[in-house]
């Protein structure tokens, strides 16, 4: 059978070059062009109708003409075999299918092919739609994406430097943007059960405290609570003067003018899609005359352009000043900085003008002014992403790596200073040790009737540390506990004693003896380090390295942990086994580290919680969902159950219609709502459609591992398969957020780590740097995304300035 087949590939060759030669021979190639012209039809007159579609008869007639093909038997073939007999085949009928009509090489035609087309009638061709495709137009960009792409552009690393001590040369802005003027509503708060009449900005003021959450972090806390109504009870007395009928606050309701806002929100929840997008417009409008600054020649994005509105303080923490009333700013307590030759910004508050110009190009500053809280200065600045953020953030990571090669020097001083007799200069090595070894922020004292009671190294007292917390005898162990920045609690046990400490000439014990004797005979109320301050110790770190201060220990410390702790996850042998994921959540682990060594912590707040719930129930049903499809598979395997008994995924397009129509209903109602009533009732329609289509995302996501029919052995295992990998990224994602949920990365990121460190880490290990960096941590760190990934945190980087 294998020769037989042999010689019908012979036969077939054969056959294909006596064709084409009787085609050349039978072309016009060698007569005479007149000859040839007298050949041609007439022209016709009448366009020509298409040939008729073939008859069933002029099929079977078509297919009793083909060439035969001689059977071959392929029982005795291998796989491979058949395949390529099987090619063959193809090749042969393709030959004689298409061979006959040779239009696509536009050859001139032959007796023969006329003869043989006579055979075959052609089938009818659809009539072709010409589509004329012009040549390729470029993405239009908007006016926001063109200025973004122009600022990227600028690569300020690359710029000529501006003189010594000079910020810049020109800068040209648009000022600041104030807010609108306080429109009175006409809703009365309550006193003794009775409405009381306002003014405008005593309806305001009310208005203010109306706003503020009676379950959040100021009212909702007993402690911070008092301290709230306290002061803003007493700036509201001063605002409504002598003689006023409120007097106390116990009788005051502000319930009316709450139930005013909360509809007023729903008000605005009604917003149609065209006023959308008229309100984008307006703001857009805002955002190009106040939002960019020309500094030099480029653009920059400017920062903070819109001036803070009137309203309740909060503040951070325990602050002693919430609650206070934070007063409307006006043009004229504000002062404008520009280049003598740029037009001088607008003030668009009709009637008012600027406080004062100025024309200082050794500040970065672009508006100055001062509030009335706390009357310290506030800035209007360029934004985190400009050249000015960009040149300071540089020379900050590189001075602490130029401590790389100083460390040992400064740990040394320590260390013999640690011991002396001078009990000034043991003090102070006590506290660079903390803040070498602790990462503890430098403090100072504070007016706590002005600021919150926040604490740092030098500001520490006996009441902040607890001896032997745990009672164990001969233990070393001290426990620190006390409010730092922001008011976040620091509570740590350290154990001086521990090998941590004290290998390679730690001096842990050492320091705990000091600790020891500087709080012996003292009050809880006394300080530790009574004969140092903040400016004496960054003294004496200037003179072991020009520049240095406690700051910059806390962002080397930081640097170099990280650098450290991503070096040992890439020594490991399973590294390179690893999914980007896996690489992800190990590089999350050691920019935690650095968050607990610094105090990076945050508050947990209901929504997270809610989030994390969430996930959890999500991986709970993923989990269900893999054992469902594990049982439908043993049912597939055993051919002794039926396949009835396979659950089935259930119709979900009454619930989607409905959902639809929910939706469309709510928007038409938003469309045509005229009055506040009917806005509200619009809102309260669309909430329920959203709660609707909530439920059908969770219907489907309860059955996303069904079908819609019996499905196959290897369809289920597949599913199985991928359901693996979802439930493998999901825990991995929960557990990284249960990990981090009361530590804050971010702030390490943006203030302490250095970004070459990550960049170079994501090069080497190929992971996006979008898994690590958002993009606005991308556009801040600009300058740091051309480092090599063989690029380390050392010496010699501080040596670039």
């Amino acid at each position: 059978s294998a020769i037989f087949y042999s010689c019908c590939l012979l036969v077939f060759d054969l056959h294909s070059h006596i064709k084409i030669a009787q085609e050349m021979d039978d072309s016009d190639d060698d007569i005479p062009i007149a000859s040839l012209s007298a050949k041609l039809p007439p022209k016709p007159v009448a366009p020509v109708k298409p040939p008729p579609a073939p008859t069933a008869a002029a099929k079977v007639k078509v297919k009793k003409e083909t060439v035969p093909i001689a059977k071959v038997d392929v029982s005795n073939m291998t796989e491979e075999e058949r395949k390529a007999h099987k090619k063959k085949l193809k090749a042969i009928r393709d030959f004689h299918k298409h061979g006959k009509v040779e239009k696509k090489k536009k050859k001139k035609r032959s007796a023969s092919d006329d003869v043989f087309e006579k055979k075959k009638a052609p089938k009818p061709k659809k009539p072709k739609t010409e589509t004329k495709k012009g040549p390729k137009v470029a993405k239009t960009l908007d006016k926001t994406q063109r200025i973004a792409q122009a600022m990227k552009a600028f690569l300020w690393w690359e710029a000529p430097k501006v003189p010594e001590g000079a910020q810049w040369l020109t800068m040209e802005h648009g000022g600041v943007f104030f807010p609108e003027s306080y429109v009175p509503h006409g809703v009365k708060m309550n006193y003794n059960g009775k409405p009381v009449d306002l003014t405008p900005e005593q309806e305001e003021c009310a208005t203010f405290f109306a706003a503020v959450d009676p379950n959040g972090m100021h009212l909702g806390n007993p402690k911070t609570k008092k301290i709230f109504i306290n002061n803003f009870f007493t700036d509201f007395k001063e605002l409504l003067g002598k003689g006023h009928v409120i007097k106390d606050f116990a009788k005051c309701d502000f319930t009316p003018i709450t139930r005013h806002l909360d509809e007023q929100k729903m008000v605005r929840k009604a917003i149609t899609d065209g006023e959308r997008k008229a309100n984008k417009v307006v703001k857009d409008e805002i955002n190009f005359r106040h939002g960019y600054a020309i500094v030099d020649g480029h653009i920059e994005k400017v920062g903070n352009y819109n001036m803070e509105p009137p309203g309740t303080f909060r503040g951070r923490g325990e602050h002693p000043k919430m609650g206070k009333v934070k007063q409307r700013v006006m043009p004229e307590q504000v002062f404008m900085n520009f280049s003598v030759e740029a037009p001088p910004p607008i003030c668009d508050m009709p009637g008012h003008a600027w406080g004062e110009v100025r024309h200082d190009p050794y500040v970065q500053w672009l508006g100055n002014w001062k509030e009335n809280i706390n009357f310290q200065d506030k800035y209007m600045q360029l934004a985190a992403m400009s050249s000015f953020k960009g040149k300071s953030d540089r020379s900050k990571y590189n001075k602490a790596a130029r401590l790389c090669g100083n460390i040992e020097k400064i740990r040394s001083d320590i260390r013999k200073n640690l011991k002396s007799n001078d009990k000034a200069v043991r003090q102070l090595a006590t506290a660079m040790w903390v803040i070498d070894r602790l990462a503890l922020r430098v403090g100072g004292e504070k007016d706590t009737d002005e600021e919150a009671d926040t604490v740092g190294c030098c500001s520490l007292r006996v009441e902040h540390m607890t001896f032997n917390p745990n009672k164990e005898e001969g233990s070393k162990e001290i426990e620190l506990e006390f409010l730092g920045k922001d008011s976040m609690l620091f509570k740590q046990t350290i154990d001086f004693g521990s090998e941590l400490y004290n290998e390679n000439n730690g001096m842990g014990e050492q320091v705990y003896k000091n600790f020891q004797d500087f709080t012996k005979g003292k009050k809880t109320t006394d300080d530790i380090f009574e004969t140092l301050t903040p400016t004496i110790l960054n003294q004496h770190l200037g003179q072991l390295m020009p520049g240095l201060s406690a700051k910059v220990f806390r962002t080397y410390n930081a640097s170099i942990t990280l650098q450290n702790e991503l070096a040992k996850k890439v020594e490991s042998p399973a590294w390179n086994t690893l999914t980007v994921s896996q690489k992800v959540t190990n590089y999350n682990d050691a920019n935690r580290i650095v968050a607990i060594l610094c105090n990076h912590q945050r508050s947990v707040s209901k929504a997270q919680e809610t989030q994390l719930d969430n996930m959890g129930n999500k991986l709970k049903t993923l989990q269900d969902q893999k054992k469902v499809l594990k049982k439908i598979l043993k049912i597939l395997q055993d051919k002794d159950r039926p396949n009835s008994i396979i659950p089935l995924k259930q119709s979900e397009a009454d619930l989607k219609a409905g959902v639809d129509k929910a939706l469309a209903d709510a928007k038409r109602m938003k469309e045509e709502a005229k009055t506040d009533e009917e806005k509200i009732e619009a809102t309260k329609k669309d909430l329920k459609a959203k709660e609707m289509r909530k439920d059908l995302g969770n219907s489907k996501f309860s059955q996303a591992h069904l079908w819609d029919k019996i499905p196959s052995e290897s369809q289920v295992a597949s599913r199985i398969k991928n359901w693996t990998e979802k439930i493998s990224k999901m825990s991995l994602d929960l557990k990284n957020r249960e990990d981090n949920k009361e530590v804050s990365l971010g702030t390490s990121k943006i203030n302490y780590m250095d970004p070459r460190i990550s960049v170079a880490f994501c090069k080497e290990n190929e992971v996006p740097i979008e898994r690590i960096f958002s993009k606005t941590l991308r556009d801040k760190f600009n300058w740091a995304m051309s480092v090599e990934p063989v690029w380390k945190f050392n010496y010699e980087i501080g040596l670039e300035g």
